[in-house]
């Protein structure tokens, strides 16, 4: 079950968003769709990296109850991608979605050896979407 909290414009499908959330987990998520001088301060308290990025994704200590975690979404990455790859914004939003999920699962493609990228193909194909994060960064 998804929590959000828009500080946008932004649209999202939240009925398609709790489908791949509750596919992927049982556990509640918050998720917080903001604007780049948002996503900035957050990245920069929370990392110590000073530039706006278009996902982050908070894991919560595992405990009965709690929830899995926040996954926040910026949402000017949102509209850029989607115009730039030429497909919806909803599917953009998913494929950010899907990513931090992933993450609140405990993947990590930066030092994993292709799991999470499997993962997110899988995934991608489940729910119809276009190339994945992963995929279409690293070529």
């Amino acid at each position: 079950m998804i929590e959000l909290i828009n500080n946008t414009s932004l649209e999202v499908n939240k009925v398609f968003l709790n489908d791949i959330a509750v596919f992927l987990s049982e556990k509640y998520i918050e998720l917080y769709i903001v604007d780049k001088e948002e996503m900035l301060r957050i990245n920069q308290e929370q990392r110590a990296v000073a530039k706006e990025t278009d996902v982050l994704s908070f894991p919560y200590e595992e405990m009965p109850m709690a929830p899995l975690g926040s996954i926040v979404i910026c949402d000017a990455f949102v509209y850029a991608k989607s115009q730039e790859l030429n497909h919806s914004q909803d599917d953009e939003f998913a494929l950010l979605f899907i990513h931090g999920m992933l993450h609140l699962l405990g993947f990590d493609h930066e030092t994993d050896d292709g799991e999470m990228r499997s993962k997110e193909n899988e995934l991608i194909a489940r729910f119809h979407l276009p190339k994945s994060l992963i995929v279409r960064t690293q070529g």
